[in-house]
């Protein structure tokens, strides 16, 4: 008997042991944790993403005692530029977050060894889940360090409004942006029908560049570096510089949104996710107002036998912590964001695309998921473009970031100082097809210096 009582109690001991020391691996409301956040997703005070998490800290978050509190909402490169500064601990930088929003990029900022591998914590079943196309870009060989919360692509912006009017007078209708050719024509011809105004802003010279390479046969990166000499790239700079250099598109550095607002623009091509900064009323010069109707068209193509087209936006990382309940904390939270109903009302208020298979075939087989109609419109045009375009995410080498910042830098600073000079020589009475062409030439020589020296 008394054999058996030491049995039933060492059994009893060992359970309760057992049962604590799972406890100091998983937070609870007895022993919670708070995850600090950085991400990209609105701004502090309109923050879908913020709406989303603070669903989270109030339900399942206050049930497994996890509190995730957002420190910073920025632009992707000053998440970069912040992780850099943190992790070298350069003076007065902040402590890095414990999740964060970004590109596949900062792993080499950050280091490998200080991120959480997702793929230890969801199961192989869970992760099945997940769209291919979106989870396999956050894999470094077999381990899963960036995890797709939310993604976009790329399209076309249109102030509907205003282009009406441009229409009526010149003819020109949307069916010339389905082509980069007609796109940049009509960029011409809306900066002489305006007396200067530029037609449109390019957010991403860069994945201009990469898609039509593609496009055009080519890479744009090669063995880690920028691919300026393929022949490829000339069929892509040229048509792109001839109508910067014209004036049909903006070079200074900002957001497009803004320009829309005072109707310094009335197009833009970038993220899916620039219909959350869309204005709905301008402003002119005079202090007048006036509401605007915008639509989202689809990306521009290169030629007519292919339509390709980028899918963006970064991923969830985690740093490891050696607090094992941080870590189970930050699974807890990035499984919730990604479960269907979650997922879905959150990109559906930011222009992005969910990430797992279910959420997918629900927004495309019917997008009034949407509440709103401007979102309604993009979701319709990006499902015509997921049955149509072929889709390629941004190649990661080393100093990514960097490279990709300097050639953004670098092509406007080629292409405004071109445009300058043919303000100045046409203004003298030079003949403007030979000096449009001569300067397209110049900017793209010059364009292969500055990268040489980048390198």
């Amino acid at each position: 008997m008394k054999k058996i009582l030491f049995i039933i109690l060492t059994f009893a001991m060992t359970a309760v042991c057992f049962s604590g020391c799972l406890d100091k691996t998983k937070p609870d409301a007895d022993n919670p944790v708070t995850l600090t956040m950085w991400h990209v997703y609105g701004s502090q005070t309109k923050s879908p993403l913020n709406d989303e998490i603070d669903k989270f800290n109030d339900t399942v978050g206050r049930e497994n005692g996890i509190t995730v509190n957002v420190v910073s909402v920025t632009s992707s490169s000053a998440i970069d530029t912040a992780l850099s500064a943190s992790t070298n601990g350069e003076p007065g930088a902040e402590e890095l977050p414990d999740l964060f929003i970004a590109y596949p990029r900062v792993a080499e900022i950050v280091g490998k060894d200080k991120l959480l591998c997702w793929n230890k914590y969801f199961s192989q079943e869970e992760l099945s889940d997940f769209r291919e196309e979106f989870v396999s870009e956050g894999y470094f060989g077999d381990k899963l360090y960036m995890l797709p919360v939310a993604k976009s692509s790329e399209a076309l912006f249109l102030n509907k409004t205003l282009f009406d009017r441009f229409s009526d007078e010149t003819g020109v209708s949307t069916d010339m942006l389905k082509t980069y050719d007609g796109f940049f024509k009509t960029s011409n011809l809306y900066y002489d029908w305006s007396d200067g105004q530029n037609f449109t802003q390019i957010n991403d010279f860069y994945n201009y560049a990469y898609i039509g390479m593609k496009a055009y046969g080519g890479e744009f990166i090669r063995d880690g570096k920028l691919n300026l000499n393929d022949e490829a790239f000339e069929q892509v700079w040229f048509p792109l510089s001839k109508s910067a250099i014209y004036g049909g598109i903006c070079l200074d550095d900002g957001y497009a949104a803004s320009r829309w607002k005072t109707v310094e623009i009335i197009s833009n091509i970038g993220s899916t996710a620039d219909i959350l900064y869309q204005p709905e009323m301008v402003f002119y010069p005079d202090n007048t107002t006036e509401n605007i109707t915008s639509v989202s068209l689809p990306y521009p193509v290169f030629t007519s036998d292919i339509s390709s087209a980028v899918h963006r936006g970064g991923g969830l990382f985690a740093v490891k912590s050696k607090d094992e309940r941080k870590n189970y904390g930050a699974y807890i939270f990035a499984k919730w964001l990604t479960e269907k109903e979650n997922n879905l009302h959150f990109v559906t208020n930011t222009g992005y695309l969910p990430v797992t298979n279910e959420a997918f075939e629900e927004l495309f087989s019917d997008t009034s998921v949407a509440e709103n109609e401007n979102y309604r419109n993009l979701y319709d045009m990006m499902n015509g473009m997921m049955n149509s375009y072929k889709f390629y995410s941004l190649p990661v080498y080393y100093n990514a970031s960097d490279i990709q910042s300097r050639f953004e830098q670098n092509v406007k600073l080629v292409l405004k100082f071109a445009h300058n000079q043919y303000v100045e020589r046409t203004a003298k009475g030079e003949d403007k097809e030979a000096v449009l062409n001569e300067l397209a030439i110049f900017s793209l020589e010059e364009l292969k210096k500055l990268s040489d020296k980048d390198i």
